[in-house]
């Protein structure tokens, strides 16, 4: 991040949250700011959850591994990014804009599943 706005602020407050839900459901918030890297160039590693009463993850939008574009054209060259979306046992490439639109795009995904 260029600079540690209000949003990365806000963001960086979330580690270690749980909310709880109805139907048992909750969820759980990680977020360090880390040195950036070719892989990690906006300097926040996440992990946005949400998870059933069942504790089995059912959404997760992270940073901790690599994905390939399976969009992909076909003479395309590969790109691998770092932010994704994990819905059930299906993995999407996320476009990490700032802080408060992960969090955005998160809670609404949330309760689209809700």
């Amino acid at each position: 991040m260029k600079a540690r706005d209000s949003s990365l602020e806000m963001l960086i407050s979330l580690d270690g949250e749980k909310f709880f839900l109805d139907s048992g459901y909750y969820v759980k918030m990680i977020a360090r700011v880390i040195d950036a890297s070719e892989q990690i160039p906006h300097g926040v590693s996440y992990s946005l959850t949400l998870h059933d009463r069942n504790n089995t993850r059912i959404l997760g939008y992270d940073n901790a591994h690599g994905v390939v574009n399976s969009k992909r054209k076909r003479f395309s060259g590969k790109k691998v990014t770092w932010d994704h979306i994990h819905k059930r046992n299906m993995i999407e490439p996320y476009e990490f804009d700032t802080p408060a639109q992960l969090v955005e795009d998160f809670w609404k995904d949330v309760y689209k599943i809700k």
